[in-house]
């Protein structure tokens, strides 16, 4: 599992780069961002170098931010690529609460995936040979 940072804010505008600035003013770099959105409030998901301490460093701006356990993997970036993924998932009754795709390079790419389910996924998807993305090389561009 790796961790995710998640920030929740106002639906106003320049909210999200403000965010983006107190975490950069913290020295803290991003690495990948979805943004999902309500008619009031808006949610985003960040990957970071260091989640807690970007949580920490937004909340001191009066963000509500959290840190969430996600489970990362590493897949072919060829069409079928989710599909496969999500097909062993299924199998393994995996529940799916959310989840967002990026190109790593024109190889590889990763898939975030927040689960509910089997405690000995990331053993089951290595033994059926998936590549779980673990916290030491989450930005490994390979």
């Amino acid at each position: 599992m790796i961790s995710q940072l998640t920030v929740f804010l106002e639906n106003e505008k320049g909210r999200l780069a403000a965010a983006c600035r107190a975490v950069s003013d913290a020295g803290i770099n991003m690495h990948a961002l979805n943004l999902a959105d309500t008619a009031d409030f808006g949610v985003a998901r960040m990957l970071t170098d260091t989640p807690d301490a970007a949580a920490e460093a937004l909340r001191a701006q009066g963000y509500r931010a959290t840190v969430t356990p996600v489970l990362g993997v590493r897949v072919p970036n060829v069409p079928g690529g989710l599909a496969s993924l999500l097909e062993f998932m299924d199998e393994q009754n995996a529940n799916i609460e959310y989840g967002y795709c990026f190109s790593v390079n024109a190889e590889t790419a990763v898939d975030v995936l927040k689960v509910e389910g089997t405690d000995d996924l990331e053993e089951k998807l290595t033994a059926a040979g998936f590549e779980p993305v673990r916290p030491e090389d989450i930005y490994r561009i390979d």
